[in-house]
């Protein structure tokens, strides 16, 4: 008997399943001996780069790096290509798309020859075929494998191997350390995979409201989930909801709040943090629904555990995987295929 096909609509949730394979994918591919000879303190800026999901499993790095004190900026391929003077000869760009076939990717490595070059091009995809491969200096493989619509397998895997080559570049735990944890996390994500079950509840009351309405918010690290979740939900849901970092919330968003509206907080759950124990409480006083998603709920919300004992790189593929089973419970409670795309395809080349 044989699975959906990649093509398939039912693709999107086998590869929901399918991420713990492709974490132990990631684990078992080795580095690229050249990381070995990038030393950032050689460049003028790091620049990260990518669209969608792949620009926002920057954060991390994004946030290691300037607490390092180097001069980083992460901004989307679309913006470099409108202003292609952020990247200077001195620049190490590191890119990344699943593809790494984006329309604005590929126009902005078309732009930046010659004398426009940066010093080095770092690229993490999962086609060795693709031109952002092929304009690396050093490619990292993403191992991730065919995914039918929305990014599931790839996010976590960029996730992964993001960490890696920031251990390598700047410092951290040696890699073996590194893919052992990656084995482990893979398969503490296929035992909750398997286990839990959709929260339809959570969707239908969301969906029940006259006036619906969904934000994402996160602090730190976190960010990249709240961002990559209202993405992916719109994507595999077609239901309307909006990422945010930490305190934007508040700046005009904070007028949605109210009877029909559903916030997911990603976070820490720590009583120190400043924004989101606020931000719950006000929210629910407001009448909103409010769910954190991290190993502790913050006061007065609903909760979507992730493992007390994990790192942030724990936190964030777990985060990850309840957005994954919500946009699943969203589509089928609004009477849609969870993944199914209509209008747009897998690979955007279409600037």
């Amino acid at each position: 008997m044989t699975g959906p096909s990649p093509s398939s609509p039912a693709g999107y949730l086998a590869d929901i399943d399918a991420q713990p394979d492709a974490l132990l994918r990631q684990a078992d591919s080795p580095l690229p001996a050249a990381l070995s000879g990038i030393d950032l303190g050689r460049y003028d800026r790091v620049v990260l780069t990518g669209m969608g999901s792949s620009l926002y499993s920057f954060v991390p790095v994004e946030r290691a790096l300037a607490a390092a004190g180097l001069p980083v900026w992460r901004l989307d391929a679309g913006q470099l290509l409108d202003t292609p003077e952020r990247i200077t000869p001195g620049t190490l760009l590191w890119a990344t798309s699943q593809s790494g076939r984006s329309g604005e990717l590929v126009a902005l490595l078309d732009r930046l020859t010659g004398p426009a070059r940066p010093r080095t091009v770092l690229a993490t995809t999962d086609d060795s075929t693709s031109p952002l491969a092929l304009a690396a200096d050093v490619l990292v493989e993403l191992r991730s494998g065919p995914e039918a619509t929305v990014s599931t397998k790839s996010y976590v895997n960029t996730l992964a191997a993001h960490r890696r080559v920031l251990a390598a570049l700047h410092g951290g735990e040696n890699d073996q350390a590194l893919t052992d944890g990656l084995r482990r996390t893979a398969e503490e994500l296929r035992t909750l995979l398997a286990g839990r079950p959709l929260p339809t509840g959570l969707a239908g009351q969301a969906l029940a409201a006259a006036y619906p309405r969904f934000a994402y918010v996160g602090t730190g690290a976190d960010a990249a989930t709240a961002l990559t979740g209202a993405l992916i939900t719109k994507e595999a849901s077609r239901v309307a909801a909006e990422g945010y970092v930490g305190g934007a919330f508040r700046h005009g968003p904070l007028e949605l709040a109210g009877p029909g509206l559903t916030v997911l907080l990603f976070g820490t759950g720590d009583a120190d943090d400043a924004v989101l124990p606020a931000l719950a409480r006000d929210l629910t006083a407001a009448g909103s629904t409010v769910v954190t998603v991290g190993p502790r709920a913050y006061p007065g919300t609903g909760h979507l555990p992730t493992p007390a004992g994990g790192g942030t790189f724990e936190r964030l593929v777990f985060g990850m995987a309840h957005v994954q089973q919500l946009t699943v419970a969203l589509a089928r409670a609004a009477g849609q295929v969870p993944g199914e795309f209509r209008f747009g395809r897998k690979i955007t080349d279409t600037l």
